[in-house]
């Protein structure tokens, strides 16, 4: 075979397309395979089925642009004007480099600006030039085709390491109900105790509820909240990305850096450490509530929390249908034929989105809110389920809510994916959710009794990560005060019995969530006057 026969050009062009999808399943980070929620196994074939097709389509194409002259020219063209963009998207997915919305546009205006000078400045005579540039290109790519091994090799090995990604692990309640004790059921020696609901609600920021609220916006829920509970005023979070938060809050160490292994297993780094360690479940709270008696239940987001929790909970559900954001097409619930067609949509994509102005995270925009909804709505419903379950008395809730992008329209009282709705709506609707739980508790007699933390896992990332994404809207910018990041997550804890408000105008640590939990576990911090005692003497 020549090096520049069609098949061995268009295998070089398919590995170039391919990488662009493949890249966030096989990326050092492994952070889409960690985040993904249902086997992966469909997901690599997937894959692997679009880099067949790819090849047969650019195959046809190569061949087709051997008939004439005038089919040659315009292939190629369209082929070189849409590579770079290409080769662009595959390096940001490969190496994770958040790209400001300023240098995407830039690209974009680029791309079109050599479209039309190549248009308008088009001679007969520029028609040899090309065509005898041809042969180096298709070279390129010829010798391109010859990494296509090792791409196929690398996704094939991911697949096989992350093959019993989500299969369902066994939780502590199936390891002990075969040696419950003949006597009183758990569940009513359960009841007994308080029920202790911890609440995350992800990216909820203390000044935007209690600080500096936007004008006109009512937020009844946490101002119903705030009249029975300890506002903490300057809390400050261990870091500002959920993925390292968690793990942080929920063994009280200082993670300062996580990663994930190629099956899924999370890996975290102690600060001031050498070297990585495997998340210990039984170095949490729940843990420490199954120590105390306490039966443990999870619905939460995005975390893989049935995967790196199963052994200390009794309960569990997890959704993170947003995890798809980063490789958004790629959908296992999708038709066959949709699925087939991607290297066409994909080779086309780039074109379409610039003259329409979209950008690689706006022209999904829709899509990720889709997403963000169900995540929320099934969320809310597994919620519910424990909450209306007493004998599931230390419940940790993880809402996908204020997080941007916006879903939620607070004039109508509607969920929307137009890109129109802020982070203001977002909060207004994790404000609706906090007056859920409430109502929900009220209902069952058990509110009172009750404690319920609501933290926010990091505050609002204004100047950090959205003012220079498209999700940035005009309401933002003026809550905000122009894009200004105020690091504060919103803490507030409401003990059994508490009636009245507190303050803790000390710098709090959210790191010590797991040491405050213990001390409600143990019946040690009964009164606001307890919990400010001990939150000054954590400083």
């Amino acid at each position: 075979m020549k090096m520049t026969h069609p098949a061995l050009v268009a295998l070089g062009a398919a590995t170039l397309c391919a990488s662009a999808l493949a890249a966030p399943l096989i990326s050092s980070s492994h952070e889409l395979i960690y985040h993904l929620n249902g086997p992966a196994t469909g997901v690599f074939l997937i894959v692997a089925m679009n880099f067949a097709a790819a090849w047969l389509l650019f195959t046809g194409l190569f061949l087709l642009a051997h008939r004439s002259s005038r089919l040659r020219t315009a292939i190629w063209s369209l082929f070189l004007l849409i590579m770079p963009w290409v080769l662009l998207k595959a390096c940001v997915m490969i190496t994770g480099w958040k790209m400001r919305h300023g240098m995407i546009l830039g690209v974009q205006a680029a791309f079109l600006l050599a479209l039309g000078v190549a248009s308008l400045s088009w001679r007969p005579w520029l028609r040899s030039r090309f065509e005898s540039l041809l042969p180096f290109f298709s070279t390129v790519l010829a010798f391109l085709a010859f990494t296509s091994p090792l791409l196929a090799g690398q996704v094939a090995w991911s697949a096989w390491q992350a093959r019993a990604l989500n299969r369902p692990r066994p939780l502590h309640q199936q390891q002990t109900a075969a040696i419950a004790s003949p006597g009183m059921p758990a569940a009513s020696q359960q009841s007994t105790r308080h029920r202790i609901i911890w609440l995350l609600l992800d990216e909820l920021s203390y000044e935007q509820i209690y600080e500096h609220r936007y004008a006109g916006l009512k937020l009844d829920g946490f101002d119903r909240l705030a009249a029975q509970s300890t506002l903490f005023t300057q809390a400050v979070a261990p870091a500002n990305a959920t993925a390292i938060v968690v793990p942080g809050v929920m063994t009280g160490t200082p993670i300062d850096q996580v990663k994930s292994s190629a099956s899924g297993e999370l890996r975290v780094h102690v600060a001031g450490t050498h070297g990585w360690q495997p998340f210990d479940p039984h170095n949490t709270v729940f843990q420490d509530a199954l120590d105390s008696g306490y039966s443990t239940s999870v619905a939460g987001w995005y975390n893989p929390y049935c995967r790196i929790l199963a052994p200390v909970l009794d309960r569990c559900f997890w959704s993170s249908h947003s995890s798809f954001q980063v490789l958004p097409d790629v959908d296992e619930n999708r038709p066959l034929v949709d699925l087939l067609l991607l290297p066409a949509q994909h080779f086309f994509s780039s074109m379409i989105s610039a003259l329409q102005g979209k950008t690689f995270s706006g022209r999904n925009a829709s899509l990720a809110a889709e997403m963000h909804i169900a995540d929320y709505r099934d969320l809310f419903a597994a919620a519910d389920r424990l909450l209306s379950d007493s004998s599931a008395n230390f419940t940790y809730l993880h809402m996908p809510v204020p997080h941007p992008g916006g879903i939620y329209n607070r004039q109508t009282s509607t969920f929307t994916t137009h890109g129109n709705s802020s982070y203001i709506d977002n909060l207004a609707l994790a404000d609706q959710y906090v007056a859920h739980l409430r109502q929900v508790l009220e209902e069952r007699g058990e509110w009172d009794s009750s404690a319920v933390i609501v933290m926010g896992d990091h505050s609002w990332r204004t100047a950090l990560l959205w003012e220079a994404s498209p999700a940035w809207t005009p309401e933002d910018q003026t809550a905000s005060h122009g894009g200004q990041f105020d690091d504060r997550p919103a803490y507030i804890v409401k003990l059994p019995g508490q009636h009245s408000p507190a303050r803790v105008e000390e710098r709090f640590a959210t790191l010590r969530t797991r040491a405050l939990l213990d001390g409600v576990l143990k019946g040690q911090l009964k009164t606001p006057a307890e919990l400010a005692a001990w939150a000054a003497a954590q400083q």
